[in-house]
């Protein structure tokens, strides 16, 4: 078994349309939650969450004698990464048909992306 990487971006400033009701975010919710209890009950489901925007996040540098701690995002870009999921799937096909999933509960895209390697780094080294 494999993990990947379902993720969501958002673009700073785009027009969304009008705040949904209270009805619309219930339905929304709804199809959320169902997702992931299907996630869930499947197998696949490692975790999964929402981001804050941009403007949360700290970047932290280091140098050869000190590191620097900066407000705001890595890259300066009108898009982020607004959420995610990290599954474990048998092979891609199987992570894209989760990524389908995902796409027609949230009504975003979605990006798939295998991990390199599973577990710690010092499990990946040869004794």
């Amino acid at each position: 078994m494999s993990h990947y990487l379902l993720s969501t971006f958002s673009v700073e400033g785009e027009a969304s349309g009008p705040a949904p009701t209270p009805e619309q975010m219930q339905e929304f919710m709804g199809r959320v939650i169902a997702l992931e209890a299907d996630m869930d009950a499947s197998g696949t489901f490692v975790f999964g969450g929402a981001l804050h925007g941009p403007d949360a996040s700290t970047v932290v540098r280091g140098g050869q004698a000190d590191v620097v701690m900066t407000d705001g995002p890595f890259a300066e870009s009108k898009e982020h990464i607004a959420g995610f999921y990290i599954i474990e799937s048998g092979d891609l096909d199987e992570a894209l048909h989760w990524a389908e999933k995902v796409t027609s509960a949230i009504g975003r895209p979605i990006e798939v992306r295998p991990f390199r390697a599973t577990g710690r780094v010092a499990d990946q080294m040869p004794q």
